[in-house]
């Protein structure tokens, strides 16, 4: 196991830990722990410093994160309104499987048509721009969060794993862009928030861009 592993499943375990923990600081160490023990080494990044303060998460309030911080390949989980927010940075190449027909065949709602998303992430990669995934980490069956295994590997987690995501609960599986694998417990696609680019390295989570009205509580399922 990994130091960070250790780290993170040792808090989650009350070693080190507050009496007074908040549930924020339990999903965020719940989630890291599933993607560091999961996926080992493999691109994953828990960046708790950017996780805004109890009174703005109460609020309801934008989340702001500096782009800057992921690295190619790397994902880290935020929060807004209580809910894992799942930020990657996908690299071209996984950019590039996201189109391939050899996935594409496997999705039940390849292109979206269900409403999970704005209008603007309406799109095959999911998103403002292919190159950032914006998703609500929440798996659509039963709520559990799915865990961040990026690469293809001909068996882990599951046979002819093409990378994505994949909830050990249940085995629900989805793509880099949330969309869900046909034949799976899970009937949605993962939602995706509102959220717009104020500048380059700025993401801004829990609002729309500027013209683009969109109502997160129309979607489907969260």
């Amino acid at each position: 196991m990994t130091d960070q592993a250790q780290s993170v499943s040792g808090a989650i375990a009350g070693h080190g830990g507050e009496p007074g923990e908040t549930r924020r600081d339990f999903l965020i160490l719940v989630a890291g722990a599933m993607g560091v023990l999961g996926t080992g080494a493999a691109a994953y990044a828990l960046i708790d410093s950017m996780n805004p303060a109890a009174d703005i998460l109460a609020a309801g309030e934008p989340v702001e994160v500096d782009l800057s911080k992921v690295q190619p390949g790397q994902q880290i989980i935020v929060l807004w309104r209580g809910k894992p927010v799942f930020i990657v940075d996908r690299t071209p190449s996984l950019v590039k499987t996201l189109q391939d027909p050899k996935l594409v065949d496997r999705l039940s709602d390849p292109d979206s048509a269900t409403n999970q998303q704005p209008p603007y992430a309406r799109n095959w990669h999911r998103s403002i721009d292919p190159k950032y995934a914006v998703l609500v980490g929440i798996c659509t069956h039963l709520g559990c969060i799915p865990s961040f295994f990026p690469n293809p590997d001909p068996a882990n987690p599951a046979p002819d794993w093409l990378g994505g995501y994949f909830c050990p609960c249940h085995g629900s599986k989805y793509d880099l862009a949330g969309r869900v694998y046909r034949s799976v417990p899970a009937p949605y696609n993962l939602p995706v928030p509102p959220y717009h680019f104020p500048n380059k390295t700025t993401l801004r989570i829990g609002e729309n861009p500027p013209t683009q009205p969109w109502d997160f509580n129309s979607i489907e399922q969260v």
